[in-house]
Parts: C-alpha cells; sequence; structure tokens
C-alpha cells in the first residue's frame, strides 16, 4: 500500500448538494463575515482568513458521492472556479498559500512568491520555504486540527521578520481538508526597535563631545570670560559650530533610520541619473572652489533610466562626491563618469564612480568604511564637519535601490567609488 504522502493531491468534499449548493454556501459566508468584520464581532484579518477557507471550501466541494476524495488538483474544479480562487488569495494584502491535507500548495499569491520564489502548485510547501519552524508549525496544525504560529527571519538579500499563521479549515477531522498559510510582515517592527536602540546608544556616544564643549564654554562665559569681548565672540563662534555639528548628527541619524525602517521596499519610479549627477555637481562647485578643486564629470549621451527615488540617489552622489572634495581635495582633481555593465542574472546595468586623487585609503580600512560613525581619521573626519554616518547611508539606500557600492584605493594614489544600479531597460551608456 503507497504510503500517505505518495497519494495523489486529493480535495476535500462535503455534503452540500454539488456545485450549486456550494456556490449558495460560499455567497452566505462571504455576506457572514463581513458582517463580522463591519459590525467588529471579529477583527477584519480572522474575518478575511474565515472567508477564504470557507470559499475554498465550497469551490472545492460539490462533484464526487459524498465521501469521495479521489479526484486530483487538476479537476477540482472548472477553470473559472479556480480563478476565482487564485483572485481571493491575491487580494490579501499579506502572503497567503493555500495548502492540502498533504501540505502541498493549492495555490498563493505574489507575496508569497517574494518570501518564497521556488514555491509551485501541487509540489510540498516545505521544499519551498526551508523554514524548520514555519515546517514545524504545519505539522502540528495538522495533526492537531488547531492554529499554530511561528516566528522566523531572513537575512538574505537583507534582513526581513516574519511571523507565519497556519490555520486549519474549522470542522474538519485532524489531518483532513484545506490548511491556510498566511505570512504577516514584522519587520518595520523589528526595524523602529532597532532603531530606537541604535539611536540612542549612537546618539549619546556621539553628542557627548559636542555637549561638553557647549557646557565648558558657556560656564567660561557665565564666568571669567563674562566681561571679555573678545573671548565672548570666539567661544560663540565655536559654539555656533558645536551646535551645526550636533544638528548634523541628529539628521543623518534620523535619515539612516527612515532608509533602514523602508530598506527591503524597492522604488520603482524611473529616475534618470543624468540630471541627477548634474544637479548634485552644480551644488557642490562652490566647495569646489574653496577647496581648488576642479570636478571633471563626463556625462552620457542618452539617458540613463534607473528604477528609484531622486532625492535618495541625489543623498547618495552628494555623499560620494562631498567626500572626495573633502578627504581627497589634495589631488585637485575629481572625475565622474558612467559605464555600462550588466547584472550577475545578465540583465543591463549602470555604473557610476567618482575617483579623487588624494591621499588614498589603507587596504585595512576599506571593509570597514559603511560601519556606522567609522572614521580613518576621527580628527580630519570631525574637523571637516563629518559626522561618520555618510557612507552607511549610501550603503542602505543602495540595498533599497538593489545597487551596490565598491571602492577601490590605495594609499597615496587617490581612491575610486563605484556605485552600481539595475537599469529600467536595456541602453546605451556610452559618454559623451
Amino acid at each position: 500500500m503507497a504510503s500517505e504522502q505518495s497519494q495523489p493531491l486529493r480535495r476535500l468534499t462535503l455534503p452540500i448538494g454539488g456545485r450549486a449548493g456550494a456556490r449558495w454556501v460560499g455567497a452566505a459566508a462571504a455576506v457572514l463575515f463581513v458582517g463580522f468584520a463591519a459590525t467588529g464581532v471579529l477583527p477584519a484579518v480572522y474575518a478575511l482568513a474565515a472567508l477564504i477557507l470557507v470559499v475554498a471550501i465550497t469551490l472545492l466541494a460539490g462533484r464526487d458521492p459524498v465521501g469521495s476524495a479521489a479526484a486530483s488538483v487538476d479537476n477540482l474544479s472548472t477553470q473559472g472556479e479556480e480563478q476565482l480562487l487564485g483572485a481571493v488569495i491575491a487580494s490579501m494584502p499579506d502572503a497567503a498559500i493555500v495548502l492540502d491535507r498533504y501540505g502541498r500548495v493549492i495555490t498563493f499569491n505574489a507575496a508569497a512568491r517574494a518570501i518564497a520564489p521556488a514555491l509551485a502548485r501541487g509540489a510540498p510547501a516545505s521544499l519551498a520555504l526551508r523554514v524548520p519552524e514555519v515546517v514545524e508549525a504545519m505539522r502540528d496544525a495538522r495533526a492537531s486540527n488547531e492554529p499554530r504560529s511561528a516566528e522566523f527571519s531572513q537575512r538574505v538579500p537583507v534582513d526581513r521578520w516574519f511571523l507565519a499563521h497556519v490555520r486549519p479549515f474549522p470542522g474538519s477531522a485532524p489531518g483532513v481538508g484545506l490548511m491556510l498559510l498566511v505570512f504577516h510582515d514584522l519587520t518595520p517592527q523589528h526595524r523602529v526597535e532597532e532603531m530606537r536602540v541604535d539611536f540612542v546608544a549612537n546618539a549619546s556616544h556621539e553628542l557627548r563631545t559636542p555637549l561638553a564643549s557647549l557646557s565648558g564654554f558657556i560656564d567660561t562665559l557665565q564666568g571669567p570670560a563674562r566681561d571679555d569681548a573678545a573671548a565672548r565672540g570666539r567661544f560663540l563662534a565655536i559654539m555656533k559650530t558645536q551646535a551645526a555639528r550636533m544638528a548634523r548628527l541628529i539628521d543623518d541619524l534620523l535619515s539612516l533610520s527612515r532608509i533602514e525602517l523602508v530598506e527591503h521596499v524597492h522604488p520603482d519610479t524611473p529616475v534618470d541619473l543624468t540630471p541627477v549627477l548634474r544637479q548634485v555637481v552644480d551644488g557642490l562647485q562652490t566647495l569646489a572652489q574653496d577647496r581648488a578643486v576642479e570636478i571633471a564629470i563626463t556625462l552620457p549621451t542618452a539617458p540613463v533610466i534607473v528604477p528609484g527615488n531622486r532625492d535618495e540617489l541625489t543623498r547618495v552622489f552628494e555623499n560620494l562626491i562631498e567626500n572626495a572634495l573633502k578627504y581627497g581635495a589634495s589631488g585637485k582633481r575629481i572625475e565622474v563618469g558612467f559605464a555600462a555593465t550588466t547584472a550577475p542574472d545578465g540583465t543591463p546595468a549602470i555604473l557610476v564612480t567618482v575617483r579623487d586623487y588624494g591621499p588614498g585609503i589603507a587596504a585595512e580600512h576599506i571593509p570597514r568604511l559603511t560601519e556606522r560613525f567609522y572614521r580613518v581619521d576621527v580628527t580630519q573626519s570631525r574637523a571637516e564637519g563629518g559626522t561618520g554616518l555618510g557612507l552607511a547611508l549610501v550603503k542602505h539606500i543602495l540595498n533599497r535601490h538593489r545597487g551596490r557600492l565598491m571602492i577601490e584605493s590605495e594609499a597615496g594614489k587617490g581612491a575610486t567609488f563605484t556605485v552600481k544600479l539595475p537599469l529600467v531597460h536595456k541602453q546605451s551608456a556610452s559618454a559623451a
């Protein structure tokens, strides 16, 4: 006798008077659960989950004699019924999968495919999910006929957290009937908690020095320098600088926190990088003139359209070019250029390079440059008004844009920062 797992994909049949009866049951359930949600008897998410299970059962019921369970997934319902079931699941805001009694996939929505790209209709969900906590919850729910939940995380391509709910169809015997698997995204809550902890730790550390300076100068102005006009003017100028430093630090911390909160949400608005780079270079010309540095930019002949957020991409290139002006000024020249390339999957991409001819960066520092508050030279960074967060912000913005930052440098020979971004369409990026 074949084992239970080797049986063909089956459906649950109910004595409800055939397909017409099943449709009446589905319609009645829809009215009932919508009423529950509207009146607050049930939370909306639970009412929706229960409604989907009822619709799934009624759609897959009604043609075999009572007690039969021998139809394959290809004969479960008409094409229209399958489309309706798929539409119901697709309408759910969270990732959702409908499973049969053996834990095999009947249908799922696009959000579920994003979590588990290997999902396939008729295949065991455990093969696509490969999450021990969720697989164990599915087994427990099937055996006990009780809802189960499991929290898990994904680390690639970015950190994400989910709470998986497994709910068997109510009223079925253990091991029989359908199950609904729903994934609730906990990433925003986790990010908020991490942001709170990081902000307190980082802000308290970085704000201590300027606050101590301000406090010391205030004490001096209230005491020995109370009537010293020259000292008062000098101290007030320093206090203004320290206050501006604290403002920049807080602004960078908040910007970084906002980006990390939505890092897993990829923007898809088409943005032309050509005017973005031109605007950034024009805006930094005053700083370049003050440092006696020439910015040479080679723009492409055709638009370079990437999916992204214009303001965030502007922030990326502002940080990179401003860093080159501040820390590579001794080279007297900065070059900004474009080059076409391809991503690992063969899709077209663009490279934007920012090269300076300054003192360069020693090899041991390069892997840590995008860490928060990491500085090669703390004294120089603070003298230049740096917060130690610029490259960390660049890294997280590029992660959100499915991009990458590459750094090449050798002490005494300058540094090259290269941004790689996917293109919206294949296009020429040859320089003018």
